[in-house]
Protein backbone atom coordinates (compact mmCIF):
# COMPACT_ATOMS: atom_id res chain seq x y z
CA UNK A 1 0.00 0.00 0.00
CA UNK A 2 3.06 2.14 0.91
CA UNK A 3 4.01 2.25 -3.01
CA UNK A 4 0.68 3.52 -3.88
CA UNK A 5 0.52 6.18 -1.16
CA UNK A 6 3.93 7.44 -2.95
CA UNK A 7 2.79 7.09 -6.30
CA UNK A 8 -0.35 9.58 -5.66
CA UNK A 9 1.09 11.89 -3.14
CA UNK A 10 4.31 12.30 -5.89
CA UNK A 11 1.46 12.91 -8.24
CA UNK A 12 -0.74 14.73 -6.22
CA UNK A 13 2.46 17.31 -5.99
CA UNK A 14 3.38 17.12 -9.78
CA UNK A 15 -0.02 18.13 -10.58
CA UNK A 16 -0.67 21.06 -7.99
CA UNK A 17 2.95 22.21 -8.72
CA UNK A 18 2.31 22.65 -12.42
CA UNK A 19 -1.35 23.42 -12.07
CA UNK A 20 -0.38 26.62 -10.38
CA UNK A 21 2.95 27.51 -9.91
CA UNK A 22 3.97 26.69 -13.66
CA UNK A 23 0.95 27.66 -14.91
CA UNK A 24 1.55 30.62 -12.93
CA UNK A 25 4.91 31.69 -13.95
CA UNK A 26 4.14 30.94 -17.13
CA UNK A 27 1.42 33.20 -16.96
CA UNK A 28 3.36 36.40 -15.20
CA UNK A 29 5.90 35.73 -18.41
CA UNK A 30 3.47 36.15 -20.78
CA UNK A 31 0.98 38.95 -19.65
CA UNK A 32 2.99 40.34 -16.41
CA UNK A 33 0.39 39.06 -13.89
CA UNK A 34 0.02 35.40 -12.86
CA UNK A 35 -3.32 35.13 -12.71
CA UNK A 36 -4.72 34.67 -9.06
CA UNK A 37 -7.22 36.94 -7.61
CA UNK A 38 -8.11 34.92 -4.47
CA UNK A 39 -11.81 33.93 -2.46
CA UNK A 40 -14.34 36.23 -3.67
CA UNK A 41 -17.47 37.49 -0.95
CA UNK A 42 -17.51 38.18 2.45
CA UNK A 43 -17.52 35.48 5.05
CA UNK A 44 -20.11 32.95 4.90
CA UNK A 45 -21.20 33.88 1.44
CA UNK A 46 -21.60 31.11 -0.99
CA UNK A 47 -18.46 32.61 -2.96
CA UNK A 48 -16.57 32.65 0.28
CA UNK A 49 -17.56 29.29 0.88
CA UNK A 50 -15.87 27.70 -2.50
CA UNK A 51 -12.97 29.26 -1.81
CA UNK A 52 -12.51 27.69 1.51
CA UNK A 53 -13.64 24.66 0.35
CA UNK A 54 -11.38 24.56 -2.78
CA UNK A 55 -8.45 25.07 -0.05
CA UNK A 56 -9.32 22.24 1.96
CA UNK A 57 -9.74 19.86 -1.14
CA UNK A 58 -6.33 21.15 -2.27
CA UNK A 59 -4.72 20.50 1.09
CA UNK A 60 -7.19 17.21 1.99
CA UNK A 61 -5.62 15.97 -1.67
CA UNK A 62 -1.99 15.69 0.10
CA UNK A 63 -3.58 14.83 3.56
CA UNK A 64 -4.94 11.34 2.20
CA UNK A 65 -1.85 9.63 1.01
CA UNK A 66 0.59 11.62 3.82
CA UNK A 67 -2.42 9.76 5.84
CA UNK A 68 -1.93 6.46 4.18
CA UNK A 69 1.70 6.24 4.74
CA UNK A 70 1.21 7.13 8.54
CA UNK A 71 -1.19 4.01 8.46
CA UNK A 72 -4.91 4.80 7.49
CA UNK A 73 -6.11 1.75 6.12
CA UNK A 74 -8.65 2.07 3.31
CA UNK A 75 -12.14 2.06 3.26
CA UNK A 76 -13.70 -1.27 3.38
CA UNK A 77 -14.09 -2.95 0.09
CA UNK A 78 -11.25 -1.35 -1.73
CA UNK A 79 -8.57 -3.93 -1.09
CA UNK A 80 -7.13 -5.00 -4.58
CA UNK A 81 -4.67 -3.45 -6.87
CA UNK A 82 -7.21 -3.27 -10.05
CA UNK A 83 -9.01 -0.26 -8.53
CA UNK A 84 -5.41 1.08 -7.81
CA UNK A 85 -4.48 0.66 -11.41
CA UNK A 86 -7.42 2.17 -12.50
CA UNK A 87 -7.25 5.18 -10.34
CA UNK A 88 -3.80 5.36 -12.16
CA UNK A 89 -5.27 5.84 -15.92
CA UNK A 90 -7.90 8.20 -14.76
CA UNK A 91 -5.47 10.41 -12.43
CA UNK A 92 -3.29 10.65 -15.02
CA UNK A 93 -6.30 11.48 -17.97
CA UNK A 94 -7.00 14.07 -15.67
CA UNK A 95 -3.61 15.21 -15.01
CA UNK A 96 -3.11 15.85 -18.89
CA UNK A 97 -6.62 17.24 -19.74
CA UNK A 98 -6.10 20.28 -16.67
CA UNK A 99 -2.49 20.61 -18.61
CA UNK A 100 -4.25 20.94 -21.98
CA UNK A 101 -7.38 23.08 -20.73
CA UNK A 102 -5.11 25.73 -18.90
CA UNK A 103 -3.11 26.27 -22.00
CA UNK A 104 -6.20 26.49 -24.03
CA UNK A 105 -7.09 29.53 -21.66
CA UNK A 106 -4.32 31.31 -22.70
CA UNK A 107 -4.02 35.10 -21.17
CA UNK A 108 -7.58 34.39 -19.43
CA UNK A 109 -6.59 32.02 -16.95
CA UNK A 110 -7.70 33.18 -13.91
CA UNK A 111 -7.37 31.56 -10.37
CA UNK A 112 -10.48 33.09 -8.80
CA UNK A 113 -12.77 35.76 -10.10
CA UNK A 114 -11.87 39.96 -9.98
CA UNK A 115 -15.56 41.20 -10.98
CA UNK A 116 -14.30 44.30 -12.39
CA UNK A 117 -11.82 42.65 -14.64
CA UNK A 118 -13.02 42.08 -18.45
CA UNK A 119 -11.21 38.83 -20.53
CA UNK A 120 -11.65 37.44 -23.72
CA UNK A 121 -14.70 34.84 -23.71
CA UNK A 122 -12.59 31.58 -24.47
CA UNK A 123 -14.82 28.97 -26.73
CA UNK A 124 -12.31 27.00 -28.65
CA UNK A 125 -9.98 23.54 -27.81
CA UNK A 126 -11.72 22.26 -24.98
CA UNK A 127 -14.09 24.66 -23.96
CA UNK A 128 -15.65 24.27 -28.02
CA UNK A 129 -17.09 21.12 -26.37
CA UNK A 130 -17.69 22.04 -22.62
CA UNK A 131 -17.47 25.55 -20.40
CA UNK A 132 -15.72 24.62 -18.31
CA UNK A 133 -13.09 21.69 -18.63
CA UNK A 134 -10.54 22.93 -15.98
CA UNK A 135 -12.74 21.93 -13.69
CA UNK A 136 -13.85 19.02 -15.03
CA UNK A 137 -10.11 17.60 -15.75
CA UNK A 138 -9.75 18.37 -11.92
CA UNK A 139 -12.37 16.22 -10.74
CA UNK A 140 -11.37 13.23 -12.77
CA UNK A 141 -7.39 13.36 -11.27
CA UNK A 142 -8.94 13.94 -7.75
CA UNK A 143 -11.33 10.98 -8.51
CA UNK A 144 -8.25 9.20 -9.71
CA UNK A 145 -6.23 9.79 -6.97
CA UNK A 146 -8.87 9.17 -4.78
CA UNK A 147 -9.25 5.60 -6.28
CA UNK A 148 -5.44 5.37 -5.70
CA UNK A 149 -5.32 6.30 -2.25
CA UNK A 150 -9.24 5.46 -1.21
CA UNK A 151 -9.53 6.26 2.32
CA UNK A 152 -11.73 8.66 4.07
CA UNK A 153 -9.52 11.35 4.00
CA UNK A 154 -9.31 11.36 -0.14
CA UNK A 155 -13.20 11.02 -0.30
CA UNK A 156 -13.78 13.74 2.13
CA UNK A 157 -11.15 16.17 -0.44
CA UNK A 158 -12.94 14.89 -3.38
CA UNK A 159 -16.30 15.68 -1.70
CA UNK A 160 -15.13 19.15 -1.11
CA UNK A 161 -13.53 20.01 -4.83
CA UNK A 162 -17.02 18.83 -6.14
CA UNK A 163 -19.26 20.92 -3.99
CA UNK A 164 -16.55 24.23 -4.26
CA UNK A 165 -16.77 24.15 -7.91
CA UNK A 166 -20.47 23.68 -8.59
CA UNK A 167 -20.37 27.07 -5.68
CA UNK A 168 -17.35 28.38 -7.84
CA UNK A 169 -18.85 27.79 -11.28
CA UNK A 170 -22.85 28.64 -10.55
CA UNK A 171 -22.41 31.47 -7.70
CA UNK A 172 -19.16 33.38 -9.13
CA UNK A 173 -17.87 32.24 -12.38
CA UNK A 174 -21.48 32.49 -14.08
CA UNK A 175 -23.39 35.48 -13.13
CA UNK A 176 -19.44 37.23 -13.76
CA UNK A 177 -19.54 36.00 -17.32
CA UNK A 178 -22.88 36.66 -18.40
CA UNK A 179 -21.84 40.55 -16.92
CA UNK A 180 -18.89 40.78 -18.94
CA UNK A 181 -20.00 39.26 -22.45
CA UNK A 182 -24.07 39.35 -22.41
CA UNK A 183 -25.35 37.60 -25.42
CA UNK A 184 -21.66 36.05 -26.98
CA UNK A 185 -21.94 34.04 -23.12
CA UNK A 186 -25.59 33.40 -23.37
CA UNK A 187 -25.05 31.68 -26.71
CA UNK A 188 -22.03 29.81 -25.65
CA UNK A 189 -23.82 28.18 -22.52
CA UNK A 190 -26.84 26.75 -25.00
CA UNK A 191 -24.56 25.36 -27.12
CA UNK A 192 -21.96 23.74 -24.63
CA UNK A 193 -22.82 21.95 -21.95
CA UNK A 194 -21.78 22.70 -18.34
CA UNK A 195 -18.81 20.06 -17.13
CA UNK A 196 -19.70 17.20 -19.50
CA UNK A 197 -20.73 17.55 -23.46
CA UNK A 198 -25.06 18.16 -24.00
CA UNK A 199 -25.38 18.38 -20.11
CA UNK A 200 -26.34 21.70 -18.42
CA UNK A 201 -26.85 23.68 -21.47
CA UNK A 202 -29.08 26.73 -21.19
CA UNK A 203 -32.09 27.43 -22.67
CA UNK A 204 -32.28 29.37 -25.97
CA UNK A 205 -33.04 32.91 -25.64
CA UNK A 206 -36.64 33.92 -27.35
Amino acid sequence: MNAWAWTALLLYLGWTAFAFGVRAAQQRHRTGDTGFRGISGRPGQPSWWAGVLFVAALLGGAAAPAAALAGLGPLPGTAGPALRWTGLAIALAGLAATAAAQTNMGASWRVGVDTGERTALVTDGLFAHVRNPVFTAMVTASLGLTLIVPNWVSLVALAALVTAIQLQVRVVEEPYLTTAHGPAYARYTHRTGRFVPGIGRSAPSP
